[in-house]
């Protein structure tokens, strides 16, 4: 693949995992994932704006995406947005862990702003913009190693998501902040 292509296929394999943390946004909730209990530290495990919810709905819509991307691959320009896997089984399974991932990241890096005394919607650079991807790669790492290669193994598309996922995840918290769907535009 050209370089060109590696970028483009590595924003394209990226899209079910840059999805979920927006449309968990819509999808609210009123159950918190950590029940409203407090960790060994006397503060909240999460926070009160990560529920079930959203969660669900953030990793769920990133799913769906994940899959009308997979089928459309057939239809796009190749190299630039190949399908995720030829087999629908490991196409889903490859999806779901970006999907997830994304969202389990982005618990994870809720934790550990909690831990460093960072209220809910409290600032944190590069932690909210890149635990999510870390955590969603990992996942394809562990279970797809080969698919993560392929797909984010090279140092273009490596620099690009690094790159360019702060300032997508800006953009999209800023947009978000303007139709009063966040109460912050970070």
């Amino acid at each position: 693949m050209n370089v060109l292509a590696e970028i483009i296929a590595a924003l394209w394999f990226m899209l079910p995992a840059y999805v979920p943390n927006s449309a968990a946004v819509l999808f609210r909730g009123k159950i918190p994932m950590d029940l409203g209990k407090n960790f060994i530290d006397g503060r909240r495990i999460l926070g009160k704006g990560k529920t079930w919810r959203g969660f669900l709905g953030g990793s769920l819509t990133g799913f769906f995406l994940g899959i009308i991307l997979n089928v459309l691959a057939k239809f796009l320009p190749q190299p630039y947005f190949p399908p995720f896997s030829e087999s629908i089984l490991k196409a889903i399974g490859i999806i779901l862990c970006l999907a997830f991932g994304a969202m389990l990241g982005d618990a994870t890096g809720s934790f550990i702003k909690r831990r460093l005394g960072i209220e809910s919607g409290g600032r944190a650079f590069l932690l909210d913009q890149l635990t999510f991807v870390f955590v969603a790669w990992f996942l394809v790492w562990i279970f797809y190693p080969s698919f993560f290669m392929f797909a984010f193994g090279n140092i273009p598309a490596l620099l690009t998501i690094l790159v360019l996922t702060p300032l997508i995840h800006r953009g999209v918290n800023i947009a978000a902040y303007k139709m009063g769907k966040k109460s912050v535009p970070w």
